[in-house]
């Protein structure tokens, strides 16, 4: 049953992630939608830290690997980050490989204490 829980949350995750992909092609300076996906993840992760904190073992298990394993698995995405990164450097644009990096590293580790601090207050 987890490898079905885990399934569907991937496939819903990797959905929003494409759909965030379009905005990829607003800047030619940064990839926004890899950016989004990745920063919406950390804040969703520490929602659901929170969540799965004060709900215990009242929670499946097979909710924890769908939101976790399988949505946020599939919405982050850590290979297009390293792609778009590579990609920078390899052309020539060594600060803006990385500031992407920055980018990524620091806004999602910011939204992830954000989703955490902010929900452990709110939930």
């Amino acid at each position: 049953m987890q490898w079905l829980a885990i399934g569907l949350g991937a496939a819903l995750g990797a959905c929003l992630r494409a759909w965030l992909t379009r905005l990829n092609l607003l800047h030619s300076w940064i990839p926004l939608g890899t950016l989004g996906a990745n920063v919406l993840g950390g804040l969703l992760i520490g929602l659901a830290l929170v969540w799965f904190e004060r709900m215990g073992s009242g929670l499946s298990d097979n909710v924890r690997v769908f939101v976790m394993t399988g949505f946020l698995g599939g919405l982050t995405t850590f290979s297009t980050f390293s792609a778009e990164v590579f990609s920078f450097i390899h052309d020539g644009r060594l600060l803006a490989g990385l500031a992407l990096i920055g980018l990524h590293v620091g806004l999602t580790l910011l939204a992830t204490a954000l989703g955490f601090y902010f929900f452990k207050l709110v939930l």
